[in-house]
């Protein structure tokens, strides 16, 4: 079995996260810095327009399929950011609970950030997921 040290933390200062962690040390050989995996199928078309939970699960094929490349798991990312195109705070819940749900939920229990933006890349699309891979020796 391939191993990845990974350390998390709460430093008691600060405020208790609703699944994530403030702080993650990594001591590995090896990062896999991930595009921005968008709501694309595998001609370009975009997934699911108006629909943020239809984009939210090709969001997760598509991370999972590129983290698969290079042989990591979901436990191994050490760092996501999120991109919701909206300012509505429930439109982040949805997307933040729909991606923990998922088979990517181990990826966001590290340090993550989510953020409501005016716009993305594509007609559309309204969500993006950054992550950082720490690869197993």
């Amino acid at each position: 079995m391939v191993s990845v040290k990974a350390e998390q933390a709460h430093p008691e200062q600060l405020l208790e996260t609703p699944g994530y962690h403030h702080i993650t040390v990594v001591e590995t050989g090896r990062t896999a810095y991930l595009a921005g995996q968008c709501p694309l199928d595998r001609s370009g078309s975009l997934v699911g327009s108006g629909s943020l939970e239809v984009q939210v699960d090709q969001v997760v094929a598509n991370a999972l399929a590129a983290r698969a490349a290079v042989d990591a798991e979901p436990k191994h990312v050490v760092r996501s950011v999120i991109y919701v195109r909206s300012d509505d705070r429930d439109d982040l819940g949805v997307a933040w609970r729909r991606l923990a749900d998922s088979a990517l939920g181990p990826a966001f229990t590290t340090a993550s950030t989510l953020l409501g933006v005016a716009q993305l890349g594509f007609t559309g699309q309204l969500i993006e997921v950054d992550l950082t891979v720490a690869l197993p020796d």
